[in-house]
């Protein structure tokens, strides 16, 4: 089909493409191994970086369904921490949204890339959620909440704590219990970087003095957190995008609010998602950039198709996944 040839040589990575639940498009491309060239397949690991918000944002919403948790509680009365500066009376609601104002431990507006935490605190510190405290509990509020929309990782880290707190397990093995195992998302998990099982990816960075790849092992977190690090399949999107869209991990009330717009802002955000306002609908995406990690899917309700890319090299999925948008709407 003309996708292919929209791809060119260069591309690193994964993509799948599916409509009305099948899949009319599957190929990997470049080596999950450079050194050794050992090709990336359909079933790779790769991790996403940010993207797993989403994941996040599903297990919270789950939990209030339950009854467990509700979107206007805070902070002050959920968590046991000393907050410091923070203002205790943050919402769920305001951590899923982006409009906390609570202090990003990775404010995205400043700092450019995220291995630059690592000068001075070594990333294989962090191997859950309650490592990154360090990082941002003695910083002052960026804005009172509620009053505006601002991309906030601290907010999801928070949200994972929460998640703990309410459960009692230990969050990557609610969202396993909880997201993956219902899902059928079996090569999906929180690993550390040091004790990553088969078939996953190595991220690769260019490095322009030596003019050549480095992996990303010290420049992300040694194991993933509610701010993002989820390995998965593509395979595995596409089964979390069906049965998060037929009900199975949501009621369909609860999954509709989910995807409604909830930022006050220019942005178009839901709970832990994306959206892109195409007229009077809204598209849902979800995303992640890491040094070496690159990620998009998004779900277009119209043709009732899925576009799944992910690179390890960091490859430029935005770029290819607009022009394959652009390809099915012209076609």
């Amino acid at each position: 089909m003309g996708v292919d040839k929209l791809i060119d040589n260069s591309f690193r990575g994964c993509i799948l493409i599916s409509r009305e639940g099948k899949s009319i498009f599957e190929k990997a491309y470049g080596y999950a191994d450079l050194p050794n060239e050992i090709p990336n397949q359909i079933d790779t690991k790769f991790a996403t970086a940010s993207a797993g918000k989403v994941f996040v944002a599903v297990a919270i919403l789950q939990l209030v369904e339950k009854g467990m948790l509700h979107l206007a509680d805070t902070i002050g009365n959920l968590l046991d921490v000393d907050l410091n500066q923070i203002d205790p009376a943050i919402t769920v609601e305001e951590l899923l949204t982006h409009t906390s104002g609570i202090p990003d431990y990775f404010d995205e507006s400043v700092m450019d890339e995220y291995e630059e935490l690592w000068r001075d605190y070594p990333n294989y510190k962090i191997r859950s959620n309650k490592d990154l405290i360090p990082l941002f509990i003695d910083k002052p509020m960026m804005y009172p909440r509620g009053s505006k929309f601002q991309y906030n990782n601290t907010g999801f880290v928070v949200l994972a704590l929460i998640i703990e707190s309410v459960t009692g397990s230990a969050f990557d093995e609610y969202i396993n219990e909880h997201i993956f195992k219902p899902c059928k998302m079996s090569g999906s998990g929180y690993y550390e970087l040091d004790r990553l099982p088969a078939k996953c990816a190595v991220n690769y960075i260019y490095d322009e003095e030596h003019k050549n790849y480095r992996t990303n092992i010290f420049s992300v977190d040694a194991k993933g957190t509610g701010a993002g690090g989820a390995f998965i399949t593509v395979k595995d999107i596409k089964s979390f995008w069906e049965n998060l869209l037929s009900g199975k991990l949501l009621s369909n009330d609860m999954v509709s609010e989910m995807l409604s717009n909830h930022s006050n802002g220019a942005e178009c955000y839901g709970y832990g998602i994306w959206l892109k306002k195409q007229g009077e609908v809204f598209t849902p995406y979800f995303q992640g950039s890491d040094p070496g990690v690159s990620f998009i899917s998004s779900y277009n309700a119209k043709r009732e198709q899925l576009l799944i890319l992910v690179s390890n090299y960091g490859d430029n999925v935005w770029r290819l996944h607009k022009s394959i948008n652009e390809y099915f709407e012209n076609e």
